[in-house]
C-alpha cells in the first residue's frame, strides 16, 4: 500500500473472519485533522464479521515507511499487518540518490499458539512466554537445532543485483520482542525513520523494538562468493536460552556462487546491558526538509 503527500487516502476494509475485526490501526501515522480515523477503540468501532469500512485520511507532511494492524483481539498476532509506504511529492526530491530497488522486509516473533490462546493467556494474567521464533516476511522460523526443528523450511530470499543500491524498509511487526537486524558482510545506511529522513550513518547492526520502521540504504558491494544471510534475532535476553528466537532469510546476488554457510553474523554481545541500544537510538538524527 502506498500514496502520495496530500493525497486523500481511502482504504477500504473488508471482514471475512468469523470474529470482529479489531480496528485498523497505522503505527506512527499522525492522522492530523482526521482523529476520528485513527483506527483505536474509542474512535472508531470494531468492524462486525462480513462488513467493511472504508478509512479516510490525509497523510500531510509525512514521509517514509510504516505497516498497519487490527488494534484489537490480538490479531495481530495471527498475521494481522502491512506495509504502508508514504511517497514524497513528486517536485520535492528525496534526500539520496534514487534506489535501484525498493524492498520490504517484516520481521516479528512467531508463536504456535493462535492469536485466540495468547490473548486468553494475557487476560487470565499470564505471560506470553519465549516465543517459538522469528519470521522474516511470514517465512522460517530458522533451524537452530538439526534434531528439534525439521528439515526443508523456506526461507524468505531478496534477489539482488551487484553495484546497486537498494532502499530497505524494515518493520518489527511482532508482539512482544525487540529485534536486531543485521545482513551478513554487508553496512546499513540509514535514512529514514517512520515519517522522516535522518542523517546517514552506517550500522553493522540496528535494534528495531516493536513497532518501530527504519529504511536503510543497501548497497551491493560484495564480490558473491555466496549467498548472504539476513538475521533478526531476540535482544536482552540469555542468547543460549533463546537461541530458537532467531529470524534468517537470504540475500542473493545474481552473480551468487553457492548458498549461505557457516555461523550467523553475531549480534551486539551485551545481554543484559541496554546501553549499546539506547546509544544506537541516541545517534539518529532527523533532518528538516520539505516533503
Amino acid at each position: 500500500m502506498s500514496s502520495s503527500m496530500f493525497e486523500t487516502n481511502w482504504t477500504k476494509v473488508y471482514l471475512c473472519i468469523a470474529e470482529s475485526l479489531g480496528v485498523i490501526f497505522r503505527s506512527g501515522i499522525q492522522q492530523r485533522r482526521s482523529s476520528w480515523q485513527d483506527g483505536v477503540l474509542g474512535t472508531n468501532c470494531p468492524i462486525p464479521p462480513k462488513w467493511n469500512w472504508t478509512y479516510q485520511f490525509q497523510v500531510k507532511d509525512q514521509v517514509g515507511s510504516f505497516f498497519y494492524f487490527p488494534s484489537l483481539h490480538f490479531q495481530r498476532a495471527a498475521g494481522g499487518f502491512g506495509s504502508f509506504i508514504i511517497n514524497n511529492r513528486p517536485i520535492i526530491p528525496i534526500p539520496f540518490d534514487t534506489p535501484d530497488g525498493d524492498i520490504v522486509i517484516l520481521i516479528g516473533d512467531w508463536y504456535t499458539r493462535n492469536h485466540t490462546a495468547l490473548r486468553k493467556a494475557l487476560d487470565a494474567g499470564k505471560g506470553l512466554g519465549m516465543p517459538d521464533g522469528v519470521l522474516i516476511n511470514g517465512k522460517g522460523p530458522y533451524r537452530y537445532n538439526d534434531t528439534l526443528v525439521p528439515d526443508g523450511i523456506e526461507y524468505e530470499t531478496i534477489n539482488v543485483h551487484p553495484g546497486k543500491t537498494y532502499r530497505l524498509r524494515v518493520h518489527n511487526v511482532g508482539i512482544s520482542t525487540s529485534l536486531n537486524f543485521r545482513i551478513q558482510s554487508h553496512n546499513l545506511l540509514l535514512a529514514e525513520s517512520e515519517g522522516s529522513y535522518t542523517v546517514q550513518q552506517n550500522y553493522t547492526s540496528l535494534d528495531i523494538h516493536v513497532g518501530q520502521s527504519y529504511s536503510f540504504l543497501l548497497t551491493t558491494d560484495q564480490n558473491a562468493s555466496s549467498d548472504y544471510y539476513i538475521v533478526a534475532s531476540a535482544r536482552f535476553v540469555n542468547e543460549s536460552q533463546w537461541k530458537r528466537v532467531t529470524g534468517v532469510a537470504i540475500l542473493r546476488y545474481s552473480n551468487s556462487k553457492g548458498k549461505a554457510s557457516g555461523p550467523l553474523p553475531d549480534p551486539p554481545q551485551d545481554e543484559f546491558d541496554k546501553t549499546f541500544s539506547m546509544n544506537q537510538a541516541r545517534s539518529i538524527r532527523f533532518i528538516l526538509i520539505v516533503v
